[in-house]
């Protein structure tokens, strides 16, 4: 059929590009518009029946009215003759059932974004009221970006309430994915794609399915009682958290899945933000040998601070937040001292020449940039801790010595008159105790 075959004298069959259990895909080209499509014609085994003809034709239409970036565009729906076509955008790739088995199990990270795109196709849909009925990766078009887009939407859910026996023998084809109560043969609704989400997350992480059987029935029993599979068992480097989102997304009654891809989508949309937070806070890396007194000092010169102090770069925030070791800044910056008029600033001396004798530990924690009680609270400084603190700052000279209080010379106060006369009084009290008690005695 391919090359010599055009459907409705417009579109130009080229070649077939792949086929599954309800139609063939051809690549097409659109002569009406000049551009290349993807033509996908129903089985002829489908089309026999009018009324699933007459609703596959409202899906199709409903799906075209969809335009989301995860989703394949239909152009055009229609026939010539018996042939019953879908004409949708030509997308260049495979499927993701093609890159698992060539692949296995996925990197964490591609697999959420893998993940997060077809939650946001279906949970597009979902809004839009439309079910896909069957999500699997065969329906997960990848195109060498990695951009993900879901297909075949409308032709599952139209067999849902015609051809009971074509929905067994053909949509059974990939009973992997199903829901329970899909199994069941019960009305797909958004959680039974969440089912088929979780399950395909499963095989991204582990390259195997969660359940197994030699027949459609136990896979549908597998599906109906078997226990959930932990992903992190077959897999220990996934999160535990990921691991319960697709248990959950996994779980047998719909009503403790989440309700829609948007819900599943958006949990797992901050699970990845929250764990790329972790990773630019908490980097992972190297120890760093410790500078020289040189290097030291010639990091704390004016000239050589780090960006941010005394007048943030404009990439200064940034910088901060990302970097993997960053300096530490100084404490200090003399630009920022309040009325105080800045004199040149003096090369930096050697820590030893400095101070002659260290100073209390009070003043070793201004000098570390920490203020003191009486300055964290605002009252005035006296006039000794003002000379202080402009020399912790750098304003005097660090070749000046530094002077203890113990150092200054102790003044001669004079004669203290007043110790003398309280010396008087206590004795003549004394005196006075002493007689009281001789007349006492005496009278006994």
């Amino acid at each position: 059929m391919a090359g010599e075959t055009m459907l409705n004298g417009r579109y130009q069959l080229v070649a077939q590009q792949g086929s599954g259990g309800m139609s063939v895909i051809y690549k097409a080209v659109d002569r009406a518009l000049g551009r290349t499509v993807a033509v996908k014609i129903l089985r002829p085994s489908l089309t026999s029946d009018p009324s699933f003809l007459e609703k596959f034709r409202n899906e199709a239409r409903a799906v075209a009215n969809l335009s989301h970036p995860n989703i394949v565009t239909v152009y055009d729906v229609g026939s010539d003759g018996p042939t019953h076509y879908i004409v949708m955008e030509m997308v260049e790739g495979t499927d993701l059932k093609k890159i698992i088995k060539d692949e296995g199990a996925l990197p964490i990270d591609r697999a959420i974004s893998l993940s997060l795109q077809i939650c946001a196709g279906l949970g597009y849909a979902h809004r839009s009221g439309l079910v896909h009925a069957d999500v699997k990766p065969q329906n997960m078009l990848v195109t060498p970006t990695d951009v993900v887009k879901v297909t075949d939407f409308g032709i599952a859910q139209a067999l849902s309430n015609t051809q009971p026996q074509q929905k067994a023998d053909i949509v059974w084809g990939s009973p992997h994915y199903f829901a329970p109560e899909q199994a069941r043969g019960e009305q797909p609704t958004p959680q039974a794609d969440v089912y088929a989400v979780g399950v395909v997350m499963f095989e991204l992480l582990t390259g195997n399915l969660p359940y197994v059987g030699s027949n459609q029935r136990e896979l549908a029993m597998a599906h109906i009682r078997e226990p959930i599979p932990n992903v992190g068992e077959l897999r220990p480097g996934v999160p535990d958290r990921l691991a319960k989102m697709i248990s959950r997304a996994m779980a047998k009654d719909p009503r403790d899945r989440y309700r829609d891809a948007d819900q599943l989508g958006n949990i797992l949309g901050e699970f990845r933000d929250r764990a790329r937070d972790m990773t630019a806070i908490n980097p992972q890396v190297p120890s760093k040998a410790p500078d020289s007194q040189q290097t030291v000092q010639s990091r704390q010169a004016p000239g050589n601070r780090p960006p941010g102090v005394g007048g943030q770069s404009k990439n200064s925030e940034v910088t901060a937040k990302y970097s993997a070791a960053p300096e530490a800044q100084n404490l200090y910056d003399p630009r920022q001292q309040p009325n105080i008029q800045n004199p040149v600033a003096k090369p930096a001396q050697p820590l030893e020449q400095r101070f002659t004798t260290p100073p209390p530990p009070q003043q070793q924690s201004r000098q570390q940039g920490y203020p003191s009680p009486q300055q964290a609270a605002g009252y005035p400084q006296p006039a000794t801790m003002q000379n202080q603190n402009l020399m912790d700052s750098g304003m005097y000279s660090s070749q000046q010595p530094y002077i203890s209080r113990e150092m200054l010379p102790v003044e001669d106060e004079g004669f203290d008159y007043v110790t003398l006369v309280l010396g008087l009084i206590a004795v003549a009290a004394v005196g006075g105790l002493i007689i009281l008690w001789v007349f006492v005695i005496s009278s006994l």
